[in-house]
């Protein structure tokens, strides 16, 4: 027993950097619990977090590394809270780019994209400069799917694939919303779909989502049996889930953000189980569903235990379906335009 316990402690892996910015926000404070004790990258492994924020948060920022501190987590080796891009991105293993500017009230979204791309050209420069070329960058600030792209232009060096932006949050709500109407919990239903932006403008498609009731397994129109709600307010509901949270909280979503969060960097650590696929905003190029290349497109998606990933391809896809995939996309591609516009691009 002494050997084993021996051996444990010499083979136990080395702590991972793991930046999580806007840190001093409610997503953050949320999330970083989870991260710290092992439910996104492992049991058994430590962790290094770099807290990330403006220069006027950096008091309550101090705040939450003392909550921190006070939980005594075992995997929890250091904090590191910052308001310095070169110290937050300093040999990065995993980057959440949670913090982004909101939408001021009059602000014209041409500008809450200028403002954006300009902190998402200079964190993307900053994984150039100062993170492992092997880091793994979720960006959830919104628009994520745009600020992620920017990000990944900024970062010419990392591959690509490494850059990916948060849909397991409408993926999420989609799955649920399916579970409640059929009466089962949400881990009987799956490959449910978000398609396209995170935005109002998203698809969530059930057309090859599976569910399980009483141990056979349906598909969702068989299921629910109304085609006419799966069509209609389903997808309403979804598209404009986060809207209404506000509505009701007078804040934005925070608790049921950071659980996709984790949800969407586990999976990229631990793979995606057998038969199943989740929805992830990735590099759209040569895909099979006619999406434009050189965007950030919610797809599909299958990750491999080396935390490669692979967009699903092959799923039939119908009229009402392509439409809707389409119209997400142009959205998509006016944000991109103007969104390089600004980057000089």
């Amino acid at each position: 027993m002494l050997t084993m316990l021996a051996a444990r402690c010499v083979l136990q892996a080395e702590p991972i950097r793991v930046l999580v910015t806007g840190a001093a926000g409610q997503i953050a404070y949320s999330l970083l619990f989870s991260i710290a004790k092992g439910d996104v990258f492992g049991k058994d492994q430590p962790i290094i977090l770099l807290l990330l924020d403006i220069t006027a948060m950096l008091p309550v920022l101090e705040g939450v590394v003392m909550e921190l501190q006070d939980c005594a987590l075992p995997l929890l080796r250091d904090i590191i809270a910052t308001d310095m891009e070169e110290v937050a991105f300093k040999d990065l293993d995993a980057a959440i780019l949670v913090g982004s500017m909101p939408r001021k009230e009059g602000m014209e979204r041409k500008d809450l994209l200028k403002a954006n791309v300009a902190i998402f050209k200079s964190q993307g420069s900053a994984l150039e400069k100062f993170s492992k070329k092997t880091v793994k960058v979720l960006v959830v600030g919104n628009p994520a799917n745009t600020n992620c792209l920017v990000a990944a232009k900024s970062a010419p060096s990392i591959p690509k694939a490494n850059f990916s932006c948060l849909t397991r949050l409408d993926h999420n709500r989609a799955r649920s919303q399916v579970a409640m109407r059929c009466g089962v919990p949400a881990t009987h239903v799956k490959n449910v779909i978000i398609w396209g932006n995170h935005s109002s403008t998203q698809y969530p498609d059930v057309h090859h989502c599976m569910v399980n009731m009483s141990g056979s397994e349906l598909t969702c129109f068989d299921a629910i049996k109304d085609e006419a709600w799966l069509k209609g307010e389903f997808i309403a509901t979804v598209q404009q889930r986060g809207a209404a949270v506000i509505k009701a909280r007078k804040l934005s979503s925070a608790m049921s953000a950071a659980k996709a969060i984790c949800d969407h960097m586990r999976d990229i650590w631990t793979g995606t189980p057998e038969g199943e696929f989740i929805s992830m905003g990735v590099y759209s190029t040569g895909n099979s569903y006619g999406v434009p290349d050189d965007l950030i497109y919610s797809f599909p998606v299958q990750i491999h235990k080396d935390k490669s990933w692979k967009i699903v391809d092959g799923l039939g896809i119908n009229s009402f379906s392509q439409t809707k995939m389409d119209a997400t996309a142009a959205e998509l591609m006016e944000e991109r335009d103007t969104a390089l516009a600004f980057l000089g691009v």
